[in-house]
């Protein structure tokens, strides 16, 4: 699935697509940088969605958590269809 920019993600190992805004999230955040787990896929842009997957990993995206649902859902009535 696209989350911005050309990076591609796993669909099926999404867990969660929040706002980055909450303090816990922030929290969320800072702990996958001190880990090592964070990934950032913004290109400097300011981050509009948080990816939780299931191997621990944090993703930021540049594209709003309503898009990237969106693009999930579109993709899981596709699968459906076929």
């Amino acid at each position: 699935m696209n989350i911005g920019f050309g990076n591609i993600v796993a669909a099926n190992r999404i867990i969660a697509i929040v706002s980055p805004e909450s303090a816990p999230i922030k929290r969320i955040i800072q702990e996958a940088r001190e880990k090592g787990v964070l990934i950032d896929a913004t290109y400097g842009r300011r981050t509009r969605a948080v990816i939780v997957v299931d191997s621990g990993q944090v993703i930021l995206s540049a594209v709003q958590p309503e898009t990237v649902a969106n693009r999930l859902t579109s993709k899981d009535t596709a699968s459906e269809d076929v």
